[in-house]
């Protein structure tokens, strides 16, 4: 029977996460997320605690989801940055295509809706945000640009991937979407063989 309820409470927390991608944090009602999980609000508290609880279990749940292919896709090809990035943002595209979840990225909507947010919901937001970030600087980091160089490019490569899931929910085409990815992808590789230039003329 344990097995079972732990099943139920992955999918229901699933529900639930679908419902604060899709509507935001402010519009997730109790009653938008009992009826997305089939839990009456009593149940719903029971099992997951209050809204913010419920929120912070989903954005957990959204970056073990997504977080795992953007390390996967990241550690896929050590030695090599510029590759690294565009299978970053291939996995980034993949999930704004995907028409089986909601538009748009849950860290995206939440970072934008800040001020609305609890003070703990809100560090953890800023956290999966640093955590993003790290991730890419550590994909960028086998290459000879300095320190401070590296550190601008992975939040460029951060602020590219926010705007992208912005730029979805405004209904922008997938093609106009590749686009900036492309062009953010050669800035990396122009920026990182610029300096890979000035270490040999140093040299």
């Amino acid at each position: 029977m344990s097995g079972r309820k732990q099943f139920d409470i992955s999918a229901a927390l699933d529900q639930a996460m679908r419902v604060f991608w899709q509507r935001g944090y402010p519009d997730a009602s109790l009653d938008a997320l009992g009826s997305a999980t089939g839990l009456g609000r009593g149940s719903l508290y029971g099992t997951f605690g209050n809204k913010e609880t419920l929120f912070g279990k989903c954005l957990d749940r959204y970056a073990s989801i997504y977080g795992a292919q953007y390390e996967q896709a990241l550690a896929a090809h050590s030695g090599d940055p510029v590759r690294a990035v565009e299978a970053f943002f291939d996995v980034v595209l993949s999930r704004i295509a995907d028409p089986s979840v909601p538009v748009g990225c849950l860290i995206a909507q939440s970072a934008a809706q800040l001020l609305t947010l609890k003070e703990e919901n809100g560090m953890q937001v800023r956290g999966l945000l640093d955590v993003q970030r790290q991730r890419v600087r550590a994909a960028l980091a086998d290459s000879s640009a300095d320190s401070r160089t590296l550190d601008e490019l992975a939040t460029f490569v951060v602020a590219i991937n926010q705007s992208l899931a912005v730029l979805s929910r405004a209904g922008t085409p997938d093609a106009e979407l590749r686009s900036v990815a492309r062009l953010a992808c050669t800035t990396v590789a122009d920026t990182l063989a610029r300096a890979a230039s000035e270490d040999v003329g140093q040299g």
